[in-house]
């Protein structure tokens, strides 16, 4: 199945396949300045992760995120 990312999304994934594993803290540090607001990076991988693209580990109340999705 073929999946469109819209930038941000592009973005966050190039992230992930690059770190493999990683909480919405890692993400937005690897992002160029001015980085978005955490809850927008949350809110694309909570996204993704609805459409099965990502994965994540439950610790507590956080969660890192992992591509399910190939690069």
């Amino acid at each position: 199945m073929e999946y469109i990312l819209n930038a941000k999304e592009e973005q966050v994934m190039q992230i992930l396949w690059r770190l493999e594993r990683a909480f919405v803290k890692d993400i937005i540090e690897e992002m160029s300045d001015p980085a978005p607001p955490y809850n927008t990076v949350s809110s694309i991988v909570r996204k993704l992760e609805s459409e099965g693209i990502v994965g994540f580990e439950a610790f507590g109340k956080t969660h890192r995120y992992f591509p399910i999705l190939k690069q």
